[in-house]
């Protein structure tokens, strides 16, 4: 593999990472590990914690895939693979 391709998927990788990230601490996280913490705080007469298990995490995924399609295009331009 040439170097350019070793850069794209290095840019690849690293942009999965930094969005599995996000998804496991809203999921977990928020969800699991950190609920205790958060249901000290209401949203929409809900305990935090509770939202996030419930329905935040969904939005936040929601928002995760537009993130990813809008960087992962940006990476493809870079490297010039991008589809017209």
């Amino acid at each position: 593999m040439d170097k350019s391709g070793e850069a794209y998927w290095k840019a690849t990788l690293g942009l999965l990472t930094k969005i599995l990230a996000i998804w496991f601490l809203v999921s977990f996280g928020a969800g699991i590990l950190f609920a205790d913490i958060l249901n000290n705080i209401h949203l929409g007469g809900y305990p935090l914690g509770f939202w996030f298990a419930q329905q935040g995490s969904i939005y936040v995924f929601v928002a995760l895939i537009f993130v990813y399609a809008k960087k992962m295009g940006e990476i493809d331009r870079k490297f010039d693979v991008h589809e017209d």
